[in-house]
């Protein structure tokens, strides 16, 4: 008697993981396709002293490590704020913190984010440590609703469960909630990295650098290849941030999710 081989199936996830390690790989071929081109497209213009002067390399390197900084520190600061409340407002006896928390964080995202610039600066001043609160109060909002959503989402029987094998209710937080909560808190991170990169162009009102200089001085100057040099770079920053943040999704995402 033959016996046929039944071929294995492939599970979903699996299927998932694939696909998403495809787009991974495609973002950063484009990613520098884009900057290629832009790289050819400026270097075939024929530039006058102003168009130099703004597109050297050196001055754009050093505008767009300005706006990595700006966009890291910020985010950083966010994560440690944000998280950690979101957290605390979950565990029992503290929601009633809840609200006010999401007013307070709503301010930051109802008001324009030149305006909350401009609002600091004519507080408490310009330069970069203004940019960063700005940026923070612009962005820590979906962080922390979404850490508190992701916590809330957590199955409850899967929090007695780890209770009733005797874990404490920090060993609960780390081992059970925070692990299932992990794809929903991310997903916010990628939104505030995004608001960061993009309103951190606006930091230049301000005095705090970053590729919002070039972007000004091309709409100001009516030099379209400084705007477009800006605009292109920002957008690649926060493609390539979006990129990082997936790599990251997949690690910590718990397996069977």
């Amino acid at each position: 008697m033959t016996v046929t081989a039944v071929p294995e199936r492939t599970r979903p996830g699996d299927e998932a993981a694939g696909r998403s390690l495809a787009g991974l790989l495609v973002t950063p071929v484009f990613l520098v396709a884009v900057s290629a081109a832009l790289y050819l497209y400026v270097r075939g213009l024929d530039l006058d002293a102003i168009e130099r002067r703004s597109l050297d390399r050196s001055e754009i390197t050093h505008q767009f490590l300005q706006h990595i900084k700006l966009v890291a520190v910020s985010t950083a600061l966010v994560l440690a704020i944000a998280i950690p409340l979101g957290v605390l407002v979950t565990r029992p006896g503290l929601n009633r913190l809840s609200a006010p928390l999401l007013a307070l964080a709503n301010v930051g995202q109802a008001v324009p984010s030149i305006g909350v610039l401009v609002l600091l600066a004519v507080t408490v001043g310009i330069g970069f440590q203004k940019a960063v609160i700005a940026l923070i109060l612009v962005s820590a909002l979906p962080v922390l609703r979404n850490t508190m959503v992701g916590l809330q989402g957590v199955d409850r029987s899967l929090i007695e469960a780890g209770r009733g094998i005797g874990l404490s209710r920090a060993a609960v937080l780390f081992r059970v909630e925070l692990p299932l909560a992990v794809p929903v808190i991310l997903a916010s991170v990628r939104v505030a990295v995004i608001l960061n990169v993009g309103s951190a162009t606006l930091a230049a009102f301000t005095n705090a650098g970053g590729l919002g200089d070039l972007i000004n001085t091309g709409i100001s100057l009516n030099r379209t290849p400084i705007l477009l040099t800006g605009s292109v770079l920002t957008a690649v920053l926060a493609m390539a941030a979006d990129w990082l943040i997936g790599i990251v999704e997949l690690v910590l995402r718990p397996r069977g999710l």
